[in-house]
Parts: C-alpha cells; structure tokens; sequence
C-alpha cells in the first residue's frame, strides 16, 4: 500500500478535481487491499441471523423426508378417479401429520388426510375436502381432480446430499429456516469482525449534554453504530475525541490494538485542525483521501498496523453516503460475504435536480409509483450534505453519474433503494 503525501488541494465544494478516484476506483481498491478474515466459529441457529457462512452446507436427509399431503382431503388412488360421472369411495380410516396410516388404500377405498400426513400405502393422489361430498363413511368425488395431485413427493424440497448454502452466503431469516427443516443445531460462520469507531470535533458534545454557542451533538457515532449493527459485527465505541495531535493519536493506537476496523467521523478534510490524516501517515499508510463524489468527497482509507482505517467525512450525511457505498462493501468482504452490486433502478424525476459534471452524486429521494404504475422519485428538499434529515426523510439514492449535468423533471434516473442497503 502506498503512502501519499497531505498537501491542502482543491476545496471539497469544488465539483472537479483531477486528484481524486472515482468512485469505482476507489471501491476497487478498497476490496482488493481487504483479506477475508479465516478465523471460524460455531453459531446456533438462533445466533445465525446475518452471519457469513464459513463453509458450504449439504443436506443429509430428504426435505420432505416422506411423501405427504399438501392439502386438507382424501387420499386415494389415482386409478379410482372417473373419467367422468362421479364415483363412491369408502373411507377406511384417518392420516394425521406425524401419525402414519398402518393400513394399505385399496381400490375403492380412501383414508381422510391431513396436511403434512404421510400418504398411506397403495394412495398417491389427495383429493381436497372442498372437491368431495361425504354421508357418513361415503365420499362421492367427480373428475376435477387429476392422478398424483395435491401430494408432495420425498425429497421435493432438498434431497441428502444436496449443497442447500455455499461458503459466503450472508444468511436470511429463509436461510435459518432452511437450515432448521436439516435438523442442524449449529453452523460454521466467520468470526464477527471488530469495528472501533470514533468522532473527532471540539465542537462536538454527548447527547444530554448542554450545548454552548457553536457545538453540536454528535450524531455520527450514533448512525455508524446502526449501521454497523445491522451488518451484525461487533462495534466498540471509542467517544469523542477533542482535535489534537495527542489525543488523536492515542486513541488510534488504541482502537486498531483492540479493533481489525477502525472508522473515524470528521478531521480528514483540508482544514488546520484536521490531524487525522497527519496521524494515520505516522501510524500506518494512506491509500487514498479523496473521491470523486458529492457528499463525501474526503474520504480517506489506509491501515494502522493490522487493522484497515476508514476517515469519514463529518458531514452527517456524507457519513452514511461513504458508509453505504464503500465501507459496507468493504466490511462484508471482510467477513467472508460473496460479493453482490447494489440494487438498482430506473424511475422518472418527479424533480429538477442541479449538478455539475466531475463528481457522481448521491442525491436523497422518495421513490414510489404514480398513477400509471410507473416508478417516480422525487427528491427530498434541500440536499446539503449536513442536512441529516434529508436521510430521515428519504427511501432511496438519487445516483447521477459523473458527466450529468443536472436532471429536468421528466427523465429517467437510477435509483438506489435503501432496502437494497440492508
């Protein structure tokens, strides 16, 4: 990794600057400096959600592990269906789920089934109750129901044997299911990572605290440590720490010793007060600062010792801009996650929307459908990168590419959907 020189450049208001990456340059060095961790673990099932898997699962038994029914009904046999009129069949006896039938269906005969029973021997078609008529020990059924329906044959769902999860799948709450139908009790993950975050600012105070003219709480601990808690790593909150060379320093020390991520908030701009960077060149190396993006031009992305370091911007905004789009990829390649583009989409801009070349933008906007079905979005007011209700209000990333010169109202953009951002 090399290590550049910090001179103060151009200003981050600035929409063009030759110095800085694009985004997918950035990205893509990002993921080719990160080594999955190798460190494994065991996890139960109820532990399970969101972890990466270490190793790729196989089935050892058949799902469903017999044939059953897949309705209410009758179960008989296929050859005593009309082919057309109607047809008197005896019922001989009942099938519960989890309690088997002893006996055999003849032809002539059937056995009441409920759903998830397994079918009785000498049956393979269920009819469903709402297709018979029954008096007493009689049902009378027509031709509606054809030869083999309303069953599930063994094996349909998974078969022994079957590799059902590779290695690198982030698992879903299907997944846990999935794996809880194999009678599994634990599973082989990747460790959790650990990620040590921190804001630098004198200006910044504690929620609770009173503020003085000029302070701000901080609000970017408290959005990094949601988002990093639903990618499910292990977060350690390092606090607030005041601009100066010391204490800056010492807290790094101290958070990439304890941390393999260490994610700073504020200081990596061009500012005199800014020692960030100043001290990630001491302690480690710089990879980059700076992007070609709006918000969060300044971004900076390096190592200290063994831990890989992420300077965010302070903007609150640019905080979870850079977050979403870089250290989020970043984490799950970490942990051992395949690798999965970000889901996007086309709509119609409800919305002017101003920009200049030189600089991908990530605007704030709601994203919806108009009476026609189409998908629309719409901005969400004022876009400044401090304005951290602009997210609140917002469902998905405006993204415009790096030669857009500004959107009319009326034509297609791509959209990022948050959901899409886990």
């Amino acid at each position: 990794m090399s290590e550049t020189s910090i001179t103060a450049e151009t200003c981050c208001q600035d929409d063009s600057d030759p110095h800085s990456l694009t985004p997918a340059a950035a990205l893509s060095r990002i993921l080719t400096t990160i080594t999955p961790l190798a460190d494994t673990e065991k996890a139960t099932l109820g532990e399970a959600l969101n972890r990466v898997l270490a190793e790729d699962i196989h089935s050892r038994i058949d799902v469903p592990n017999c044939t059953n029914s897949a309705m209410d009904g009758y179960a008989v046999q296929g050859a005593d269906i009309p082919g057309g009129g109607t047809r008197e069949l005896r019922i001989v006896g009942t099938v519960f789920a989890g309690k088997p039938f002893p006996g055999k269906i003849e032809s002539g005969a059937c056995a009441r089934i409920m759903t998830g029973g397994v079918m009785p021997a000498g049956a393979d078609t269920v009819i469903t109750q709402e297709s018979v008529e029954r008096n007493g020990d009689i049902i009378r059924i027509d031709d509606r129901t054809r030869p083999g329906d309303n069953v599930r044959e063994a094996g349909e769902d998974v078969r022994a044997g079957d590799r059902i999860l590779t290695q690198g799948a982030r698992l879903t709450p299907a997944d846990i299911g999935l794996l809880a139908s194999l009678g599994l009790a634990e599973i082989p993950v990747t460790r959790r990572p650990k990620v040590a975050f921190l804001s630098t600012g004198d200006e910044l105070r504690s929620v609770g605290e009173t503020l003085d003219a000029g302070q701000v709480y901080d609000s970017n601990r408290y959005t990094i440590r949601g988002m990093l808690e639903r990618l499910g790593v292990e977060t350690i909150d390092f606090g607030v720490i005041r601009d100066t060379r010391e204490e800056i320093e010492r807290a790094l020390r101290e958070a990439a010793a304890e941390a393999d991520v260490v994610i700073t908030s504020g200081g990596v701009s061009v500012g005199e007060a800014d020692y960030v960077k100043e001290t990630l060149v001491k302690l480690g190396a710089i990879n980059f600062w700076k992007i070609a993006i709006k918000p969060g031009r300044p971004l900076a992305f390096g190592t200290i010792d063994h831990s890989y370091f992420f300077g965010l911007p302070g903007n609150p905004v640019s905080v979870m801009v850079t977050f979403y789009q870089f250290v989020q990829p970043a984490l799950l390649r970490l942990m051992g996650a395949k690798s999965e583009e970000p889901l996007t989409a086309n709509a119609i801009s409800l919305s002017s929307l101003n920009k200049a070349p030189g600089r991908v933008e990530y605007q704030r906007g709601i994203l919806g459908k108009d009476e026609q079905g189409r998908h629309v979005v719409r901005k969400t007011g004022a876009q400044g990168s401090g304005i951290l209700s602009s997210m609140s209000q917002a469902n998905c990333f405006i993204v415009l590419p790096m030669e857009c010169a500004g959107i009319k109202a009326g034509m297609e953009v791509e959209v990022q959907p948050f959901h899409g951002l886990i």
